[in-house]
């Protein structure tokens, strides 16, 4: 079964298939896509693969993407999780919210229930955020969860920070 991760105001439930839709329209939306995508517009069977690697890493992992939605309400506000970039030796933490869920707290309530699932039930010792260098808002998420600067290297063509934080600080 899929885990789903509750915080005091925010339910975290994985992507299914039948998100295809709500999660391409998250991938295209302007304000996402500038970093994350690097502003390409992603194509709507991108997404289908995304949510078929989704799909196989919760069954052989228990971990992956997981929607953020309000627990008052249903309201969808952006993703959360873990996923492998950057021939990283495991899974990095990677979130992302509409514009309209910005500067609420959203991304680093999301991101700790994360850190808490990886750490205590998914078994990781430590975990890598990384963002573009410069998204200063994913930055001040990463510092504000506690992570570390470790370093800034060119991915991809781009300058991209690379934070850091351990299962024991």
């Amino acid at each position: 079964m899929n885990p789903i991760l509750l915080t005091s105001r925010l339910q975290l439930v994985p992507f299914s298939k039948a998100d295809q839709e709500l999660l391409h329209q998250t991938f295209i939306d302007p304000f996402v896509r500038e970093f994350l995508w690097d502003d390409e517009i992603i194509s709507e069977a991108q997404v289908q693969e995304i949510l078929k690697q989704n799909e196989q890493y919760f069954r052989d992992d228990h971990w992956g993407l997981w929607k953020i939605t309000q627990k008052t309400d249903d309201t969808y506000l952006g993703f959360v999780g873990l996923w492998y970039f950057f021939e990283e030796d495991q899974p990095q933490l990677l979130y992302g919210l509409l514009q309209t869920a910005t500067k609420e707290g959203y991304a680093t309530e999301a991101s700790r229930a994360i850190i808490n699932y990886a750490f205590e039930e998914a078994g990781f010792s430590y975990l890598i955020a990384s963002c573009d260098s410069p998204h200063a808002a994913s930055r001040k998420v990463a510092e504000r969860l506690g992570m570390q600067f470790v370093e800034e290297r060119t991915e991809l063509g781009k300058p991209t920070a690379f934070y850091r934080l351990d299962k024991d600080n």
